[in-house]
């Protein structure tokens, strides 16, 4: 059964080519259940609320023109494509944060993924303005497909970042859910499933400080361990030793590299933040790995992670 049937996705409002609309198509178009797209837009322009000479209504008459005049645009990007047997819905909204109008369609409507094309972000700009695509990635409560220009053929490659480091215990059900997400897309797919997991260097300053620490020992202890726990998690999960990988080095570095070696058409990775009201925090390996693809990703949040933007229902 498909994962996903009611898919939210981003519009692009400063170019024709729609990658994230094609992508949502060809999922539609691959699942034998009924999908379902809504196709989301925000726009807004802050000359409309500074304009003194008209009054309210006149500014909200001025906004609906605006709010039409994108809807049928949307529409028009609709007609371009052969979206037969698919549903697809066209939802133009008036927010200043596309990110938070996004996660507020995902919580009222219910969606199951939101598809969002990406490209890779200026660094210096990336550290003055977080990116609608980090934002997602923190605080969207459903998974995220962010999409760039490599294709999805058929017998493609799935990579499946995995942590099999015992010291956070929260890893064990999200490695589990991770690999039962990427099944359900080598299905949909018609791919293979890879598993890549990166394992810390030894720190140079423990070589300096204890000139008796012997870390070719402690390098082949830990990659040992590591081994020993991809082997389990590969086991449990029935997938072959040729279709994992275990790497000395950063995340961020290990991922990237084993990801361009089977040219992999998807990594799938989780965004570990805390669980609970206070879940707004992700490690930032999952953002510095994305900006280093050239290939989709699928984040996935663990079980129980609560979004700050969720509604207040008390």
């Amino acid at each position: 059964m498909n994962r996903y049937t009611n898919l939210l996705v981003a519009i692009d409002p400063d170019h024709e080519e729609q990658p994230a609309l094609s992508r949502a198509l060809d999922i539609a178009r691959k699942s034998s259940a009924g999908v379902k797209l809504t196709l989301f837009l925000a726009i807004y322009d802050f000359s409309y609320e500074m304009t003194s000479m008209l009054s309210a209504e006149e500014r909200q008459a001025m906004r609906s023109g605006v709010l039409r005049q994108r809807e049928e645009w949307v529409a028009s990007l609709v007609t371009a494509q052969d979206t037969q047997g698919v549903e697809v819905i066209p939802h133009v909204v008036w927010h200043n944060r596309p990110y938070e109008s996004m996660i507020a369609q995902v919580f009222d409507s219910n969606h199951d993924l939101l598809v969002k094309a990406t490209h890779e972000h200026d660094k210096l700009g990336s550290v003055i303005f977080t990116p609608t695509d980090w934002h997602l990635l923190r605080k969207c409560p459903c998974p995220v497909l962010l999409v760039k220009e490599h294709g999805w053929p058929e017998n493609g490659k799935i990579l499946t970042a995995v942590n099999v480091s015992s010291e956070n215990e929260t890893h064990i059900p999200l490695n589990d859910k991770l690999i039962d997400e990427s099944n359900a897309m080598s299905k949909l797919l018609n791919a293979e499933v890879n598993l890549v997991n990166a394992y810390p260097a030894t720190p140079v300053n423990v070589t300096i400080e204890l000139p008796e620490f012997d870390p070719a020992s402690y390098t082949d202890a830990v990659r040992g361990h590591h081994l020993l726990e991809m082997k389990a998690l590969r086991q449990k999960h029935g997938i072959d030793e040729a279709q994992t990988y275990c790497q000395e080095g950063l995340p961020e570095d290990v991922i990237p590299a084993v990801a361009k070696q089977l040219d992999a058409e998807l990594v799938i990775l989780g965004t570990t933040g805390r669980v609970g009201l206070s879940a707004i925090f992700i490690g930032n390996t999952a953002e510095h790995t994305i900006d280093q693809l050239n290939c989709d990703v699928l984040a996935i949040k663990p079980d129980g992670y609560v979004s700050p933007l969720a509604p207040n229902l008390s």
